[in-house]
């Protein structure tokens, strides 16, 4: 006869447990809090990059580079997608990451720090200012030469690498100026999106360009007429990037097209939301009796049902597909990317040479001072003409400490170049190692800058 102590589930004040699950609670805790810290992605991107640049430089260079050309072929009937693995993750995978970044816009343009013209008339301003410095200092380097169309490159800020640079000092900077950044480096994100579409584009095929354009109505007509499922949207927008792709205009931009189509409303307001829950919880205290459980009483699983689809229709599907995207695009599409993309081979012969190019000087100088001297400039004029307010609890001296963060240029900037430079390796690998040292050195100098400042506070 079974041991009567062993007859009933594990419970602890109402928690029932599995057999190893305190054991595995406590392994995967830490773990847990430590995802959801807002520097952590930064960490996680850090950490691949470093891989990559490791991988480029030891034995196993051959080995990673046969890796990241590896094809990658997907067909169904006389459709399908034949590419190595490096374009695969840079035009397919990073097709979820810019997904995310519409989705973040249209939240901030909706209801966040875009929303209030005021409020984000200096974010805006300084992203703008912030793009175009940059742009004109690498022209100015290379405009005498085939590589002058990478004016695009130390355009962006990175936003996961200068947001938890500046978590790190969440004692010594005020909140208002963590939101500043956010809000001027969504813009910049939205800025590098639009310069992709519009000038780092293949020759265009208007078959399929007509094509994106009617999938794209009918995402829009699925939001008007109130379609909140995720599934007709996932649909479509898998056949809108496959479209965009075969039109020349680049892949990744269905991500932020499908974003920006997804709904915002939810269908269950507060207050309705909480009469149906106070209802179901009264009818699942009337039928829950001592002992039972979801398989024991019949009556239970619908109330449950009934309260899952309340909690569902009081949600938008924007803030939930963000929420459901964030962590896999944060701690997987953007590490896996950095990891083919950042692997750069030094050799210590040639550095002279390659620290006088002018495609790296333009990148590097170009995030390095451009950004200081763009964000800060701009933010500087629209005080000064009364467009726009320093944030609460702000001095514009931490605006500029945060102009030099916005050198870290890692992500977007690496995208761009690939765009740019996909047929010019020299450029490409010149262009790389520019980002890379400008990223370091401004996230060096900004943390350091802001740090000082904030020192009486701390």
């Amino acid at each position: 006869m079974a041991n009567p102590q062993h007859s009933h589930p594990d419970t602890e004040n109402g928690i029932i447990y599995a057999p190893w699950e305190r054991v595995f609670k406590r392994v995967l805790t830490p773990f847990e809090k430590f995802i959801h810290r807002q520097t952590a992605s930064g960490l996680f991107l850090m950490v691949s990059a470093i891989i990559a640049l490791l991988l480029a430089n030891s034995f196993m260079a051959e080995t990673y580079q046969h890796a990241i050309h590896t094809p990658v072929n997907l067909n169904i009937g006389n459709w399908g997608v034949n590419m190595s693995l490096h374009h695969f993750i840079n035009d397919g995978l990073m097709a979820l990451f810019f997904f995310v970044v519409g989705l973040e816009l249209k939240r901030e343009i909706m209801v966040g720090e875009l929303s209030d013209l005021r409020q984000a008339a200096l974010p805006v301003i300084a992203a703008v200012g912030g793009m175009v410095a940059p742009a004109l200092i690498y022209v100015a380097l290379n405009h005498n030469s085939d590589a002058v169309h990478g004016w695009g490159i130390p355009m962006a800020t990175d936003i996961a690498f200068a947001v938890g640079a500046l978590t790190l000092l969440a004692s010594r900077v005020p909140k208002a100026l963590v939101t500043f950044l956010v809000a001027f480096a969504i813009t910049d994100d939205l800025g590098a999106v639009l310069v992709i579409a519009l000038f780092y584009t293949q020759e265009l095929a208007l078959n399929w360009l007509s094509v994106s354009v009617a999938l794209v109505i009918l995402l829009m007509t699925f939001n008007v007429i109130g379609i909140r499922k995720v599934i007709p949207y996932f649909l479509v927008a898998v056949l809108l990037w496959y479209a965009l792709l075969q039109s020349g205009v680049h892949a990744t931009i269905a991500g932020v097209l499908g974003a920006f189509t997804v709904p915002a409303r939810s269908k269950y307001d507060p207050a309705l939301f909480i009469d149906r829950v106070k209802q179901q919880i009264r009818l699942f205290a009337a039928n829950c009796k001592q002992h039972d459980s979801l398989m024991t009483n019949e009556k239970l699983h619908p109330i449950v049902q009934n309260l899952e689809e309340s909690i569902r229709n009081v949600q938008t599907p924007l803030q939930k597909l963000e929420d459901t995207w964030h962590l896999p695009v944060a701690f997987v599409v953007i590490p896996v990317f950095s990891l083919f993309n950042a692997g750069i081979p030094i050799q210590i012969s040639t550095l002279g040479e390659t620290f006088t190019h002018p495609v790296m000087l333009g990148v590097m100088l170009g995030l390095l001072f451009g950004k200081f001297i763009g964000i800060t400039g701009a933010c500087w004029l629209a005080l000064r003409l009364g467009i726009g307010q320093l944030p609460t609890g702000t001095r514009f001296s931490q605006i500029a400490g945060v102009s030099v963060l916005g050198g870290i240029g890692f992500t977007m900037s690496i995208f761009i170049a690939q765009l740019g430079f996909s047929t010019q390796p020299e450029y490409l690998l010149m262009a790389k190692t520019g980002i890379l040292s400008a990223s370091l050195i401004s996230g060096l100098l900004g943390f350091a800058w802001l740090w000082w400042l904030g020192r009486k506070t701390a």
